[in-house]
């Protein structure tokens, strides 16, 4: 595998959260999935806003990636990628050990492919 298609699976896999955040943020009775289930519906207003920032976070993971990967022209600092790579752990460890079931399920093995492919793009 080449980081170019590495970047592209994590920029493929990270659209899924990034989805699922635009959708809690619309009020998709979805809660269930997402922090730890702590709001099996729809996300109060105030958790909603979180989702928005969220995505917006994960948005910056894949351009960092996809800068680093090669697959666009793009300069990213070492710092900031290193940091996407720390989060997708850190996420995936989160997801791994939820409360919420439905959340492990779903999520653990989209961020395992996240932190999988941000590794390919470090060290091929």
């Amino acid at each position: 595998m080449t980081p170019f298609i590495a970047a592209c699976i994590y920029a493929v896999s990270a659209a899924m959260p990034i989805a699922m955040q635009i959708a809690l943020a619309l009020g998709a009775p979805l809660g269930r999935f997402a922090n730890g289930g702590r709001f099996p519906g729809a996300l109060p207003p105030l958790w909603r806003g979180l989702a928005v920032v969220q995505g917006a976070i994960l948005v910056a993971m894949i351009w960092s990636v996809l800068a680093r990967g090669g697959v666009i022209a793009a300069q990213v600092a070492p710092a900031l990628f290193w940091a996407t790579v720390g989060i997708s752990v850190l996420t995936m460890i989160a997801n791994a050990i939820s409360p919420s079931r439905p959340e492990r399920l779903l999520w653990t093995p989209v961020t395992g492919v996240m932190v999988a492919a941000a590794l390919c793009v470090a060290f091929l």
